[in-house]
Order: structure tokens, then C-alpha cells, then sequence
């Protein structure tokens, strides 16, 4: 088709894991998601790929179950799409870019060898994101690919926030320090809940509780961030689906003698096997959990409990550097959907005025903007995150359209 008779305009958005490529091709002209799917199972004789237009679902087997078949796979399926639209670029969602990005950037090898120095902060993510974009600028050679990082939003915390009471020496010669995470999803909502309520995020001071399976808070003034619950890595701050967050540093060295495990062995507990399904012993989904408490499973009912106390004391001490709260915003799968945990949460900062209203949470604030609290309540209320369309908007600014 001549390019002048498309009608649209595209970008193409990525996110490699270590085993998975998530896919999304978002139409620029209605900011709406074109065909979105899943390459899983990837490296194994199981790798498939998932996708789904509207309606219309598909899956097939990957034969080459590498990263790099997964996207020959991919642009497979996206030709008679990309007919009809003019893809304009690739944005990568890229985990960790340290000290080194503080802001999302336009790929060539000069940044990519930025990412393979960064890769020692994130092993499992950074070197799966990197095949991503290196396999891409084969597949799609001479289109712009841009990467958004995860840390970057998060570069804008004080150094007194993001180091450890630890010997400086380790930050200086290893950069170890907190450098947070969902950083295209808090800075989405926050930048969203200026629009909301119609004032300018320059001058707003925002709560921002990320909840899924990964879960993160942060304390955004001023459109910036200043804190957040995630630090050196994911694993920090807030009790997540399977991971622990903050414990005692201590645990490890007793549990290896316990249960002779080692250190690897006992940071895949932490992350993989801790959190929710530590606790409850049955599952990690939120839904799973809120289901079995209702029916009187004591330890479902316990993972809860210490989810939203633990999230509680998080988000009241995030107010400290803020001064003032403007809004707490949920967002993310359990955020978004999870009735009873933004009741209990909001229950436990009963101190600062937030007083839930429990129509319109239990709508999940769909008839009144998302707001969840009472009109004389400090203000909470429900953003649908959106961290796709964030790194199509960051990769079209990048690339200056």
C-alpha cells in the first residue's frame, strides 16, 4: 500500500523478560491498542504465542523458542496489521538503567553498551531486555527504537533517600544504593490525577500505590519523584504476591544455618516463594486469597492482613516527605479491582482524614472519577495505570513526532 493512503499512525511496544515478550501495537490517532499479545515459555518445547484483536484471539507454537523467533513470530502476526498503519517506532520497557539513564532515550550501540553495564543490577531482566532490542533492530532494521526504564523516574530522589546506612565505599565503588522501580506507572497515574483535578502536577503532592503481583509506593512532589518502597531491587518495601519485602538482613544467615540452604537458594525464597504465597501457603492471587478469608482460611486471611498493614505504614511514611497530601492513588491489578484491600488500607490511615465512601469503592469509583472517598475526606481514588501508552508517548517524543 502507498504510503500516503495509510490512515494511521503506530508504535510498537516490547517487553522482554527472561522466558517472555509481551507485545502491544498501539494506534497513535486514538491512543488505542491495535493487537496486543504474549510470546511465554520461551527457550522450552512449550513456547507459544498468544494475541488477541478485539475479538479475535490466536495462539500458535513458536518453533524457534528463542527471544529472537518469539519476535520473527511477532512480526508475523503484526504484517496485515501493519498494512493499514504506518509503524512509526519501538519503545522498550528496559528494568534497570542505573545511574546512567535518568531519562528514556533514543537505542544506538553507544546505549546499549550502557544496558550491559547495568545488567549486574538486574541479571535476570536487563540481559533479556537487551536480546529484545538487539533481536528488534534486526526484525525491524531502520526503524527508531527508544527505551523506557523502569529506575529513571525514580532519579530524581534526594541522596539521602537513595543511599543505605552502609560503608559509603559500596556506593562509591559499586553504585549500590535504592534506585526504586514502576517508574513509567507511577509517573502514568500522577501525571493523570493532575489532569483529574485540573491543577498543575507542579504544584501537586501525590501518594502513588502500585499493586499487583510486584508492588511499589512512591511519594511524587511536585511531578517528581522523591521516595519509593522499592529500593536496590524489586524486592524491597511492600509485601507483593510472592515476594517478602523489607525483613530483617539477618533472616539469611540464620535460615542457611536452619535449613542449609544457601544464599542463592534462600533469595529465590525470598522472591518466588515469600509474599502472599508465603504467607497464605495457597496462592498469591489477591482474588485467590480474598475468596478462601471469606470462607475462613485463618492463614489467607493473615497474608492479607499483613499486606495492607504493611502497606499502610509504608504510604504514612511516605507523607513525611511530601508535607501535604493533594491524593492516594491505587493503581495495577489489585489496586484497580480490590474492594476490600482499599477499604482495610484506607481504614488504617483513618488518622489522616482519608475516610473511605463505601458505594462508590465497592463501583471501584466508576461513577464518580475514580475518587473512593468521602467529599470531606482526604482525597483517594482509582487510576488505571497505562504503562503502555506511556512508552509509546515517551517513544514518539523521542523520536520527535
Amino acid at each position: 500500500m502507498d504510503q500516503s493512503q495509510k490512515m494511521h499512525h503506530s508504535v510498537l511496544i516490547l517487553n522482554c523478560g527472561s522466558s517472555s515478550v509481551k507485545f502491544s501495537l498501539i494506534d497513535l490517532d486514538n491512543n488505542t491498542q491495535i493487537i496486543v499479545g504474549l510470546a511465554e515459555y520461551l527457550n522450552t518445547p512449550k513456547a507459544r504465542l498468544n494475541w488477541k484483536n478485539g475479538e479475535t484471539k490466536g495462539v500458535e507454537p513458536i518453533v524457534d523458542q528463542s527471544h529472537r523467533g518469539a519476535l520473527a513470530g511477532i512480526e508475523k502476526i503484526l504484517k496485515p496489521f501493519l498494512a493499514k498503519t504506518e509503524l512509526r517506532g519501538i519503545g522498550h520497557r528496559v528494568v534497570h538503567g542505573g545511574e546512567h539513564f535518568t531519562n528514556s532515550t533514543l537505542i544506538d550501540a553507544k546505549v546499549i553498551e550502557g544496558l550491559k553495564e547495568c545488567s549486574k543490577f538486574a541479571p535476570l531482566h536487563n540481559p533479556a531486555n537487551i536480546l529484545g532490542i538487539e533481536s528488534s533492530m534486526e526484525l525491524f532494521s531502520g526503524l527508531p527504537q527508544v527505551a523506557v526504564f523502569d529506575t529513571a523516574f525514580h532519579q530524581t530522589m534526594p541522596d539521602y533517600v537513595y543511599n543505605y546506612a552502609l560503608p559509603y565505599e559500596w556506593y562509591q565503588n559499586h553504585k549500590l544504593r535504592r534506585y526504586g522501580f514502576h517508574g513509567t506507572s507511577h509517573r502514568y497515574v500522577t501525571g493523570h490525577c493532575a489532569t483529574l483535578l485540573n491543577k498543575p502536577l507542579e504544584k501537586l503532592a501525590l501518594l502513588s500505590a502500585h499493586l499487583g503481583n510486584g508492588c511499589s509506593a512512591s511519594a511524587v512532589l511536585n511531578g517528581k519523584s522523591i521516595d519509593t518502597t522499592m529500593g536496590f531491587t524489586p524486592l524491597e518495601g511492600l509485601v507483593m504476591g510472592t515476594r517478602c519485602g523489607d525483613i530483617d538482613p539477618s533472616i539469611a544467615e540464620f535460615i542457611a544455618a536452619e535449613e542449609k540452604l544457601n544464599i542463592a537458594e534462600i533469595t529465590n525464597i525470598y522472591n518466588k516463594k515469600s509474599g502472599l504465597l508465603g504467607i497464605s501457603g495457597i496462592s498469591h492471587d489477591m482474588r485467590e486469597l480474598l475468596e478462601a478469608s471469606t470462607i475462613g482460611n485463618a492463614r489467607a486471611t493473615l497474608a492479607i492482613e499483613i499486606y495492607c498493614y504493611r502497606l499502610a505504614k509504608h504510604l504514612a511514611g511516605l507523607m513525611v516527605p511530601l508535607g501535604k497530601v493533594d491524593a492516594l492513588i491505587f493503581t495495577g491489578g489489585v489496586g484497580e479491582n480490590a474492594v476490600a484491600i482499599r477499604a482495610k488500607v484506607l481504614h488504617h490511615l483513618r488518622f489522616f482524614n482519608f475516610s473511605v465512601d463505601d458505594q462508590a469503592n465497592k463501583d471501584n469509583g466508576k461513577n464518580t472519577n475514580g475518587r473512593i472517598t468521602t467529599l470531606s475526606s482526604t482525597l483517594a481514588l482509582i487510576i488505571p495505570t497505562n504503562e503502555e501508552g506511556m512508552i509509546a508517548k515517551d517513544t514518539m517524543t523521542i523520536i520527535g513526532e
